[in-house]
């Protein structure tokens, strides 16, 4: 579900971007609405994708990035040995668990964005092999990198939800706001 996100204040470029960064993360807590553990960990299709994996990928994919940009190693170290577990809820980890530690994680986003000396302050890319050697990066580009990630998890996520049981991203938010279901040809 798309959602406007208001003009920044002129000049305000740091502000116009957390407002795309959070407009995308609205996407994908708005498609985990009204559902339970058991529906935020299925799989409507054929993908390996729940929207609990959704969830904990994206909050783990900010998480590290920020750490990177602090020059600190990111919280939760994958590999091949368990890059598959960034995609799923394991054993005592829930939604709302999750969900909470995302709002930690997009304050220290928030924190470091603002209290930057610039947006082009540059940090160092991991040595991993699908970077460039000695590669460097702006916080800007971690700003759009944080909104395309996002973008893209976000659009899967409407998709699993209506998977799961018809409802849309609209739909969710009207009953939540206590109106009714809206009409889909609108």
């Amino acid at each position: 579900m798309v959602m406007h996100v208001p003009a920044e204040d002129k000049g305000d470029e740091r502000g116009a971007l957390l407002a795309f960064i959070e407009e995308q993360r609205g996407g994908i807590r708005r498609a985990l609405l009204g559902l339970t553990e058991e529906q935020a960990r299925s799989r409507p299709s054929a993908s390996e994708l729940s929207l609990g994996g959704l969830l904990k990928h994206v909050v783990e994919v900010e998480q590290g990035w920020v750490a990177r940009a602090r020059q600190e190693p990111p919280a939760v170290q994958r590999d091949a040995s368990n890059w598959h577990e960034t995609f799923r809820l394991t054993d005592g980890e829930t939604v709302a668990g999750q969900l909470a530690y995302w709002e930690r994680v997009a304050g220290e986003t928030e924190e470091l964005i603002r209290s930057a000396t610039s947006l082009d302050d540059t940090f160092p890319l991991p040595p991993d092999p699908w970077f460039p050697p000695e590669g460097r990066v702006s916080l800007r580009w971690l700003c759009l990198h944080l909104i395309r990630e996002t973008a893209r998890h976000a659009g899967h996520a409407d998709i699993i939800r209506e998977s799961l049981d018809g409802r849309t991203a609209f739909e969710l938010v009207a009953q939540a706001q206590g109106g009714s279901r809206p009409d889909r040809g609108s």
